[in-house]
Parts: structure tokens; sequence; C-alpha cells
């Protein structure tokens, strides 16, 4: 018997685990899903580098209460999956999302971003940010547009000035 102890506390320690490690976590139900749809969302899961698992909602209350989350626990009710998110805190949420447009049964319950927990709503809004990497490239642009502006004002200066010296030029030229 305290070897099933030992395990269920190991599996409460991996869950705390992820949890501190994750950027943002969404829990659903997964209930109605077959197989084949369970398999594809899986896979979408793995290919963005998210964690996806199912534990057991005792084990979980135990993590999230560890983790200082607590507050999570409430919506720990009927069959669950978790979707840890480690790079990209906007990708799990975005993911589930646009499964769950297409696969009704699919039910997002909350999720947590920042240490905050989140209900359905704040997934969905975190589903409809733009990813990491738009986002980078957006302030990238953002910081490109005054730069370059700034070399065609430049560039322009001194535009005008070879003119005027090359007026001056001419003038001297044509009175010599």
């Amino acid at each position: 018997m305290s070897s099933v102890m030992e395990m269920k506390k190991q599996v409460v320690q991996e869950i705390k685990e992820k949890i501190e490690k994750a950027d943002s976590i969404v829990l659903v139900d997964y209930r109605g899903l077959n197989v084949e749809a369970v398999t594809d969302l899986r896979k979408q899961y793995s290919d963005a580098k998210v964690d996806y698992k199912v534990y057991k909602n005792t084990l979980m209350r135990f993590a999230f209460k560890e983790a200082g989350l607590e507050d999570f626990n409430q919506y720990l009710t009927g069959p669950n999956a978790v979707a840890f998110s480690y790079e990209d805190p906007v990708i799990s949420a975005k993911i589930t999302n646009d499964f769950a447009k297409t696969h009704d049964e699919l039910e997002i319950k909350a999720g947590i971003v920042d240490g905050k927990v989140i209900d359905f709503e704040g997934v969905k809004a975190l589903a409809e940010l733009p990813s990491r990497e738009v986002l980078i490239a957006q302030v990238l642009g953002g910081l490109n547009g005054p730069i370059s502006g700034f070399a065609n004002v430049l560039s322009g200066t001194m535009r005008s000035l070879v003119y005027a010296l090359n007026a001056v030029k001419e003038k001297q030229e044509a009175g010599a």
C-alpha cells in the first residue's frame, strides 16, 4: 500500500513541477471525443510542444494546492485533461479553442496564465491573441518604421546638400 501512496506522491510532484514550469495551462473536458479526435488533438499539441495529459482530479487538486493555485480546484470536476505550454503562453489556448470550434464535445473549462487563474472567457481571449512570433514581428516592424523614416530624412538631407553643392559648383564654373 505504501508503494501506491509513493506513486501518487510522485505524480502529484510531477504535476506540480509542470504547473511551475508552464507559461500557461488550459483545462478541458474531453467527454464525447472519439479516439480519432483525441489523437488529432494530441498530435496538434505535440507538434506545438504542448504537454497534454489526463490525470486524476484528486491528484491534480493536491498539486494545484501545493503550487498555490487552490482557486483552480473549483474547475476540477468530471473527466479533465490538462495542456501545459512551456514556450508560448498563447499556443495551448489557441489550439484548444480552434479544435473546440470544430468539435463541440470539447469543453474549455479554465486556464492559468502567469500564475493567474482564468475562466473560459479568459482562455478564449488568450486564444485570440497573436502568437509570440507574430507579436515579436509586430514590435520589430513598429521599431523598423521610425528607423527607416529617420534614414530617409538623413538621406534626403544629404541629397539636398549634394544638389546645393552641385548648383554652387555649376554656378562658379559658369561664372569663370
